[in-house]
């Protein structure tokens, strides 16, 4: 495993990073194909044991029950000073007035119930999960930054927006003195690049670590074009994200891997991690081989001729994911 800088930090992170939205009581929440406890307990040792040491969740994954889980296991096999934690906050975990979003009586509320459910003082990372329009940025921002005075958290993240949404609260925060974000989870991968049009080139100016979500597609970019799994029949918000026209891409993954002697998985998160701008891929793992293919990826190098090759079918489409 490799270990680089997250963005302009001092904080060190491994190349891989394992996202636990698989992790779930599949009765909680909207996300019947996660795995439970029992399940889940032997592949976050495994990635613990191959050298991952950066462990993203969210308090609306199986309605918390993925931050139990997930805190559970860290806490018996890893020690905590040696491991980066991170997860988010703004979806709704309750009916009513205050039960989502980024005002700060959510913030203040949620990082206390994340951090009783995950077992830990503090979280290394605390992410909002997307922006909210409904709260003023400058309310959001300065309950970050408390959270992060209080010694809740020690950095802070944003996921999916748009780049103006980015850069108007890292301005905010900037001119009242508060905690900027150091990192940008966003949708990032060989079947949707729109982030490299405006997000990836503020976040590489700006020295923000890009964490992306979703590197393999949904597992698009693992199987045949058409191919249909247990998750992919019940996965509405994927089946959003893609178009037809992304076969073209799909078989050029197949091709190189056939060439290379390697799962198609390794070469779709070798060509992020080839990436200037990525940090570390947020990789979920739902049986042994996704985290070894999720490890030896990082390790493949690809040529220039390669990575040519996986990026001219690309066609322009219209945003997704926020």
């Amino acid at each position: 495993m490799q270990y680089v800088k997250l963005g302009s930090t001092g904080l060190d992170v491994s190349r891989v990073c394992l996202g636990c939205m698989t992790y779930g009581v599949p009765e909680r929440g909207s996300h019947e194909w996660t795995l439970d406890e029992e399940a889940a307990r032997p592949l976050i040792r495994q990635a613990l044991e191959a050298g991952i040491t950066f462990f993203d969740t969210a308090n609306v994954y199986s309605d918390g029950t993925s931050e139990e889980i997930v805190g559970k296991a860290l806490r018996d096999f890893a020690r905590r000073d040696e491991i980066v934690l991170a997860t988010k906050v703004h979806g709704r975990m309750r009916p009513g007035p205050n039960g989502a979003g980024l005002s700060r009586k959510a913030i203040m509320t949620e990082i206390d119930h994340s951090l009783r459910r995950l077992g830990t003082d503090h979280v290394d990372l605390y992410q909002i999960h997307r922006y909210d329009h409904a709260t003023p940025v400058e309310e959001t921002m300065e309950a970050l930054h408390d959270v992060v005075k209080a010694g809740k958290a020690r950095y802070i993240g944003a996921s999916s927006m748009y780049a103006w949404e980015f850069s108007k609260a890292q301005y905010t925060a900037e001119r009242h003195g508060w905690t900027k974000f150091v990192s940008m989870q966003d949708h990032y991968n060989l079947l949707y690049r729109e982030e490299e049009r405006e997000m990836l080139p503020l976040c590489a100016d700006q020295g923000v670590g890009v964490l992306p979500w979703s590197p393999l597609a949904r597992g698009r970019l693992t199987r045949d074009w058409g191919t249909v799994t247990g998750r992919s029949e019940r996965d509405d918000f994927g089946s959003r994200l893609y178009q037809e026209g992304d076969r073209a891409i799909v078989e050029a993954v197949g091709r190189i891997a056939g060439e290379r002697g390697v799962p198609r998985a390794q070469v779709a998160l070798a060509w992020l991690l080839h990436q200037s701008t990525v940090t570390a891929p947020i990789v979920g793992a739902g049986s042994p081989r996704h985290i070894e293919d999720a490890v030896a990826a990082v390790g493949l190098t690809l040529g220039d001729q390669e990575i040519e090759e996986l990026e001219r079918p690309y066609t322009p489409r219209a945003i997704s994911g926020h």
